[in-house]
Parts: C-alpha cells; sequence; structure tokens
C-alpha cells in the first residue's frame, strides 16, 4: 500500500468514526438517562403517608431501619411498587410508603417482614437492603431531580 493510499484510508476510517460520534453519544445519553430513572424519582411523586411526622410534612422519612410492612402494585402507576414502611427502633409509629420503579427491583426484590435503611442525604433519601446496605433507589429533592432530566445534546 502506498502512502497515499494508507493516508486516504486512515482518513476514511476518522470520518466513518467521526460520523458515529451523534449516535453513540444519544445512545450513551439514553442509557445513563434509563438507567438514572430507574433507580431514582422525585420525593413528591415517591413518598407520602407520614403519619407521625413532627414537622407536619408528609414527606420525610427519619434516618434508621424500617420494616416492610406491605409490598403491592402503587396505585394508578403501571410498573411502580409500593413499599410501606415502619420504624424498626425508635418511634414504631413511624410509618410511609415510598413508590419504587420495578425496574428499580429487578435484581432483587424487596419483600415483607424484611429491614430496608434509610438513610437522609443532602441530595434527598437514600433506600438501601437492610442486610447488605446496597441502595436501590433514591428518592431525590425535586430541584435535584429536575437537573437530572433528559436533555439533548447536540456535538
Amino acid at each position: 500500500m502506498t502512502f497515499t493510499n494508507l493516508t486516504r484510508a486512515l482518513a476514511l476510517a476518522l470520518a466513518a468514526a467521526a460520523m458515529s460520534l451523534p449516535a453513540h453519544a444519544d445512545s450513551v445519553a439514553s442509557s445513563a438517562s434509563s438507567a438514572g430513572s430507574a433507580s431514582s424519582g422525585s420525593i413528591s411523586d415517591s413518598i407520602g403517608g407520614s403519619s407521625n411526622s413532627s414537622h407536619g410534612d408528609n414527606r420525610r422519612a427519619e434516618t434508621g431501619p424500617y420494616r416492610v410492612i406491605d409490598v403491592a402494585q402503587a396505585p394508578a402507576k403501571a410498573g411502580v411498587t409500593r413499599i410501606t414502611l415502619r420504624a424498626a427502633a425508635g418511634d414504631a409509629a413511624t410509618e410511609f410508603w415510598v413508590d419504587v420503579p420495578d425496574r428499580a427491583l429487578a435484581d432483587r426484590r424487596v419483600d415483607k417482614g424484611q429491614i430496608v435503611q434509610v438513610n437522609e442525604r443532602v441530595y434527598g433519601y437514600e433506600f438501601a437492603y437492610g442486610d447488605t446496605r446496597k441502595p436501590f433507589f433514591l428518592a431525590l429533592q425535586d430541584d435535584w431531580y429536575r437537573e437530572l432530566a433528559s436533555r439533548k445534546v447536540t456535538i
């Protein structure tokens, strides 16, 4: 192969790679967005029913272990599981529910009687399996959640 043919072949390969970049970027962004939405949601759409909040806010949870007292299909939300939790220690009257996308529970379900660890974070609440402490869902403050919304990027 002559130097000119080698240069031409290299230029064609680079051009082909450059042409595929936008499609690749779209698929990467789409995958990241799908993964994020499967394991997170806004607090206002995901948490409710606190029966004992000193703040008068039914979208608050306290850090600590919670026993799962019910697992059911979330009302009027296809593909979403409602997990009802009750404090396992301290104020056992504290009870609330969290709506979790089924995709977030695809690898491991949460069953009645199990312990879920709830951790308050600067961005919202982290819900983790009690035995492994591995998070399975993040309930994000609404402003944080809005920042994660998918936006089309042009390169």
